[in-house]
């Protein structure tokens, strides 16, 4: 589903926004969210009533110590990205893009993954103390090691902290790896699906 760049100014709108996209007869749903999205997603679930979470190397927000995601990269911005992406935007440039997000991508994955770039301003919900409890439902952590961008050990501690689950690690995997790595993803949701 596609996230309104800039349309609403909080979590729970945007989990309006989102739910409206979904088409009717889907009850108690599995939903999974990427990196900035994974902001959204704790509203979206309890939108949608949902019955798990599957976060993508997605952003979990300190619910606990009711600090926006904001607060904590101005914080410590080297414990939750990658010391070579603080300051990148990758909509800006393709060999930016493709160095950060897609790097684990064949030339053909890389050259159609490139297409789905597009800038989405969130920055209201970044500011945004939590307005829900990550853990209120289960949750399952998808982790790729080799992200260029959310720090590998920031993510291992938000899934047990936050969401109080082991990821799921997938080597050497860039932060877009459901783009090179789509098979291993379909597969991991697969198999959460049939112990729900």
């Amino acid at each position: 589903m596609d996230v309104p760049s800039g349309a609403a100014t909080t979590a729970e709108e945007y989990a309006r926004l989102l739910a409206a996209q979904i088409p009717a007869g889907f009850d108690h749903p599995l939903i999974a969210a990427h990196s900035a999205a994974g902001l959204l997603m704790p509203a979206l679930a309890r939108e949608l009533d949902a019955n798990h979470q599957v976060w993508l190397a997605a952003a979990v927000a300190d619910y606990v110590g009711r600090r926006s995601l904001l607060a904590e990269i101005k914080q410590s911005p080297l414990d939750v990205f990658n010391t070579e992406w603080v300051g990148i935007d990758p909509t800006s440039d393709p060999v930016l893009a493709a160095y950060f997000l897609f790097h684990d991508a064949n030339l053909a994955t890389l050259k159609e993954a490139l297409l789905t770039i597009a800038p989405c301003d969130l920055s209201a919900v970044y500011a945004e103390t939590p307005p829900e409890d990550p853990a209120r439902i289960s949750s399952t952590y998808v982790l790729p090691t080799g992200d260029r961008t959310l720090s590998t050990t920031w993510m291992r501690r938000v899934a047990r902290q936050r969401l109080r689950c082991e990821p799921i690690e997938i080597a050497a995997a860039a932060h877009n790896f459901y783009a090179a790595r789509s098979e291993d993803v379909a597969a991991i949701i697969d198999e959460v699906a049939k112990t729900l």
